[in-house]
Formats: structure tokens, sequence, C-alpha cells
């Protein structure tokens, strides 16, 4: 799909890029021996337990068990996206980043819209300060307790009255006309007849995580019944991804521990005038999978402040149901109930800041809010209640990935409805769709095993043996764990023998056994790599006389099934042939 990274170019790319470089600007490292030693940046810690290494090229925590390449540390350590990360690696050692469809570097096709935000950005800021009517947007935000310091920090502008200020100020040829067109900042409305959407209004920058202008939000100085107004989806803009504020709370706080997501961006900027720089706004939608993810990239607690009447309370319910699939073990989610008739920005300042973030520290935590909005439908006190209130509570504990979280969630709902916590537990798994018996068999033997783990280390460590890799049709009967894992891995390194370690862990970052791979490079033996190359064949020839034995148990145990009188003459000394062989290797 057009627009894609080749994956060609990010193995490239972690093939020129080195970890230390990339890490040591970021975090103190200390040589030991072959590795880098350091305090992990990413948990608290008082003994090193943070090591790179340079000739895996990845790093690891013995602390939290964090672990990844050059791409994934940035990925946790900046809080990039993905996409943002490969970019941020790329300039670091002067490549421009292709995207399939075009060798065009990726920004091509946007660089002219990012150009006309950012003009735009800096024509709404200047009519704050230069336009004769400036003083009814400067007086608007005094009364609403904003100083220069704060204007100036979350980049607030003014779309003065009239209908082509934008227009006639930056739209000077048809190419940009067209640009501010789809940037949603002119309406066309007739064929040739354009206008500002944003007139009479105090601007809000929108920025995206690496601070790039994406869009605009709008507060009406007039009588608009449209109080509030965002710029429409565009090529750069999308409500279900931004969240107001998360650039500027990155920059005041570098890793937050919590990140508080009100309604408003004036509830955002007011909470950062009285020194509460931690919270972010959704642009007139709920929270989606999306706004999830990246608010707890950014922070591991999220607090999702509402009104404290009905409308508020519906609100939170959506949120809290949005919430459940992204609450893996690690990650906090609360309420926070506001006074009726109060929002935060009113809030803060009637009672100030202390009195305000002690309200955020005791907000309900989800578990609470999830429960007693279940049991306000329910009679407790009968079978049919606590039935009922077990068949309320199934879908949505289920939703809650499986982990330490989800099960007390189902100790907690066993002492509601007065089961044993077992018995909750089966109720929940079985209203999940089970996962697919796999094709192979689930024992396997100790010895295969070890030497898939054996191949599967070394093949990291030297992705040029993939070509040695030869499985046979037996190797379709070897339950071994990982046997699948291997093949694929010497597929691809068949194909390209010159792909590095980096490039093959990255590959499968989000494989399910993508952590397992770390753990055995990290684990692997040194004393293999004196004779690495015999050691890798001694591993396969032990998986292929696994894979022989399997194969023949499951003949003989197929032949045996149909019993001996049924079977013919040549299939009966199969048998037989097949027995003695596996009696001798007993």
């Amino acid at each position: 799909m057009a627009g894609l990274i080749p994956q060609s170019f990010i193995d490239e790319l972690l093939a020129r890029v080195d970890i230390v470089s990339v890490i040591e600007p970021r975090v103190p490292l200390r040589k030991a021996g072959r590795e880098f030693h350091a305090r992990c940046p990413f948990h608290d810690e008082r003994t090193p337990s943070f090591t790179v290494s340079p000739t895996k090229q990845f790093y690891h925590c013995f602390g939290c068990g964090a672990h990844g390449t050059a791409l994934g540390f940035l990925m946790e350590y900046e809080r990039l996206e993905f996409p943002d990360a490969v970019e941020e690696l790329a300039r670091s050692v002067g490549l421009e980043v292709p995207r399939e469809g075009g060798s065009a570097p990726a920004a091509a096709a946007s660089d002219p819209l990012r150009a006309l935000l950012e003009q735009a950005d800096a024509w709404f800021r200047r009519q704050l300060r230069e336009h004769p009517q400036r003083e009814r947007a400067v007086d608007y935000l005094r009364r609403r307790g904003v100083d220069g310091a704060t204007a100036a920090r979350f980049g607030l502008g003014f779309a003065p009255p009239g209908w082509d200020g934008l227009l006639t100020g930056i739209g000077r040829d048809a190419s940009a006309i067209d640009g501010l067109l789809t940037l949603g900042l002119l309406v066309e409305r007739d064929p040739g007849k354009r206008y500002d959407r944003f007139r009479d209004r105090v601007m809000f920058p929108i920025r995206d995580r690496r601070g790039r202008v994406v869009g605009f939000g709008g507060r009406t100085l007039g009588d608009d019944p449209a109080k509030y107004m965002n710029s429409p989806e565009s090529p750069l803009f999308h409500k279900g991804r931004e969240l107001y504020g998360l650039y500027e709370a990155r920059e005041a706080i570098r890793h937050p521990e919590r990140l508080l997501v009100v309604e408003g961006y004036m509830d955002v900027v007011a909470l950062a005038q009285h020194a509460i720089p931690y919270a972010v706004a959704t642009l007139g939608t709920s929270t989606t999978a999306e706004h999830l993810e990246a608010l707890y990239r950014a922070a591991h607690e999220v607090v999702f402040c509402f009104d404290g009447d009905r409308a508020g309370r519906q609100a939170a319910w959506r949120g809290l149901e949005q919430a459940l699939p992204a609450q893996r073990d690690g990650r906090v989610a609360r309420f926070l109930f506001l006074p009726e008739g109060e929002d935060p920005d009113t809030l803060v300042r009637s009672e100030g800041s202390a009195a305000f973030e002690a309200r955020v520290a005791d907000a309900r935590p989800l578990s609470d809010v999830l429960f007693e909005h279940l049991v306000e439908q329910v009679d407790l006190d009968s079978d049919e209640g606590r039935a009922r209130l077990a068949q309320l509570a199934r879908p949505l504990v289920g939703k809650v990935p499986a982990g330490l979280f989800r099960e007390l969630l189902v100790s907690r709902l066993g002492q509601l409805v007065r089961l044993p916590p077992e018995k909750v537990s089966k109720l929940i798994l079985d209203a999940e769709p089970q996962p697919k018996p796999s094709a192979r068999r689930p024992a396997g033997s100790v010895q295969a095993q070890s030497a898939v783990r054996t191949a599967l280390a070394l093949l990291l460590r030297r992705p040029d043996l993939g070509a040695r890799v030869q499985p046979t049709a037996c190797w379709d009967d070897l339950p071994s764990a990982g046997l699948d894992l291997l093949m694929e891995m010497a597929a691809v390194t068949g194909e390209r023998p010159d792909l590095s370690t980096a490039a093959l862990l990255e590959r499968w970052r989000e494989h399910p056994a993508g952590q397992h791979l770390y753990k055995l490079l990290r684990d692997d033996d040194p004393n293999q790599l004196d004779n690495l190359e015999q050691v890798f064949d001694d591993a396969l020839a032990q998986i292929e006389r696994e894979a022989r034995a399997a194969h023949a148990a499951r003949r003989c145990e197929e032949l045996s099934g149909r019993g001996l009188a049924k079977l013919s003459a040549e299939e009966k000394a199969e048998l037989a042939q097949l027995m003695q062989w596996l009696g001798g290797r007993g």
C-alpha cells in the first residue's frame, strides 16, 4: 500500500545505525567488557541493570525487562510512533525515508501542507499581537486568567472578524488556496467563492507528538452557536489520533507519571497556568483506542476528568468501556468527577492548584467505577440479581487483557456474586473466543526444544546461517516449541543473508514470540561462538533426528490404530520395522 515504509529500508537503516550512538546521548553509558551498562531510564533503580550490546545491537534491562533495538529505544524513550522513530533514526544517519509507491521522501507530499499550517499558525499569532481588534481576544484571555507566557507556550492566536483575512494573508496563489481548502482552513460553498473557516475566534494550534501543527481549534468571541470549532479531518489531522496539549505536557515534564484527560482547550491551558502541566484534551470526540495508546505511551497512569452530572457520568462510562482493552498490567486508569456546574478551568481558578491536585490524587479507580455502575442495576440480595451482575460484567471483564489486573477483577466479581474466583474465571473465559488448537502436538522432546533454542539463538547472531536450514517433511510431526519460528526466520534469512541481528529482532517485534527472541539472544552461550557453525549444524542434525522419531511414532500410532487384521503385508512389515527402529533408539 502506498505510504508504507518499505521493510528493506528498515533493514538497511538498522544495519547502518549503532545502538550505542543512539542511546548514549540520552542515557550516560559506562563500558563494561564488551557491553555498556547504565541505570535504566524506564524505571527507578540504584544499581545499574540496563545493558546495551553493540555486537547484538539491542538493549535489555534485567530489572524491569525493557528491551529492544535502536528503533524500540526511540519509541519508548522519546514516546514516538513507529514511523516517527524511523524518521528520527534516519535523520541521524543522513537517510531519507522512502515510501512504497515511489522513492520520494516520506514527507514530500505533505511538506506543502505542513508549510501552509506553519504559515497559518504564524498568521494567527501575529493577529493576536497586531490586529486592530486584537483587544477583544486579549480581554477574553485575561478574563480567563491566561497570562502572556502561557499564551506564548501554547501558541494562542486570533482569527479576526471578516471573511477573507487568512485567504488574503497567505492564500497568495492557486496552489496555496488549494492547500488551505484541503486543510479545511478555507471553505468553498460555490465554485470560486471561498472564505475563512475560522472568524472572530481565539485560536489554539493543535500539535502532534513531534510539535508540528496539524490543525486548529477556535473559541468564538461572538454569538456563534458553535462555541468551539475544530479543523476538519485532513491528510495531516485525525481527531481520533491527536490529543490537544500532549506535546506541551511532555515538553514540561519529559516522563510524566500521570496524564489528566479533560474536555476543552481552555481547561488544558488554565491548568497549565496554575502549575498543572500534565492535562490533555480530546478534540470533541470520545476517547479512542489510538488516544489511549498515545496516553499510555507517555505515562503509566491516566485520570479521566468529567462533570459530576448525569451527562458526565454517561460520558465516563463510555470512556471506561473504551479503556478496558487497554488495561494491561502496569497501567492505571482512574476517574475524577467534578462538582456539578464546575469544569477544570473554573475549579482550579476558584480553589487553587493544591486543592485541585488533591482531587486528582483522590480520583476513583476504574475498578470501583466499573462495579459501582453495574451494582446499581441489580439486586445483590437475590440469586437472580447476582446472576444478572455476572451477565453484565462478563463481556466487560472479558475485554481486559489476560493478566493480574483481570484476575483481580474476576476475584472482586466473585466476592459480589458469592462464587469462588475460579468459577467466575471459567465463566469469563468461556465467553471469549478460544484460540484454535495448534496443528502441532502440545508435548515435545526436551532435546528437540533445546536444539531449536540453540539454532534460533545462533541464527539471530549470524543471520547468514539461514540457508543451512533445510526442513524435511518429518519436521511437520515434531512437537517442538519454536520450530515454526525457526523455519520462518530461516526462510527470511535464506533470501536475505545480509540482514543484521537488529533487523531480525525488529521484524519479529510485534510477533507473540518476539520477546522470547530477546531472551534467547541475551542468554546465549559465549562458549558456542568459537565454533558457531558446527554448533548450529549439530543443532539442526538433532532436530532432524527428533523429527524422524516423531514421524515414526505418528506412523506407528496410525497403523496400530487400524488393527493388525486390517493391515496389508507391506503395512505389517513397515510397522514392525518402525517399532524395531524406535525400540533401538530407546
